[in-house]
């Protein structure tokens, strides 16, 4: 089989051509390959060698996170039910016990948690003694009855 010069001619300009567009998009590749590497010696520093690296190393920070949070979180619960135990009402109400006293120097002390469980403390002064009284509240309700004034104490640190 014989090919003239000339398609011989054609068929090797063809081939430069080829191989020119080769070179031209293997170099447009490594370009494009180190701006790649560029970015990310950026994103994870130029420490470290390879993006899986810092992958790993990121997920074991952010387990590390999520325990630190769970450690907090189960702190704020502990947090929360001491505070809902803590004294969180209270009031005062002074008035005469007796008829024949005056200066209301009879008083009754309310101190309630945030579920309205405490203790009512009442002092009775007469004119030569004086007496103290302590009821229980469990959520409201009294152990034993109250009197109007204790009552309305306990109505007070309620409404607070």
């Amino acid at each position: 089989m014989h090919v003239s010069t000339n398609a011989a001619a054609i068929v090797a300009l063809a081939g430069v051509a080829v191989g020119l567009v080769g070179v031209v998009l293997g170099w447009m590749a490594l370009g494009r390959a180190q701006r790649v590497r560029e970015a990310q010696k950026t994103n994870v520093g130029a420490g470290r060698r390879e993006l899986v690296e810092f992958v790993v190393g990121l997920q074991s920070r952010i387990d590390d996170l999520g325990r630190g949070v769970d450690e907090v979180v189960a702190g704020l619960a502990r947090v929360d039910r001491r505070i809902d135990e803590a004294v969180a009402n209270s009031a005062i109400v002074r008035y005469d016990a007796y008829e024949d006293t005056g200066g209301h120097q009879s008083s009754s002390l309310v101190l309630l948690d945030a579920a309205r469980t405490g203790v009512v403390i009442t002092a009775i002064q007469g004119r030569d003694y004086a007496r103290i009284y302590m009821k229980e509240l469990e959520r409201g309700v009294p152990s034993v009855p109250l009197s109007p004034e204790e009552q309305e104490a306990v109505e007070r640190a309620m409404g607070r």
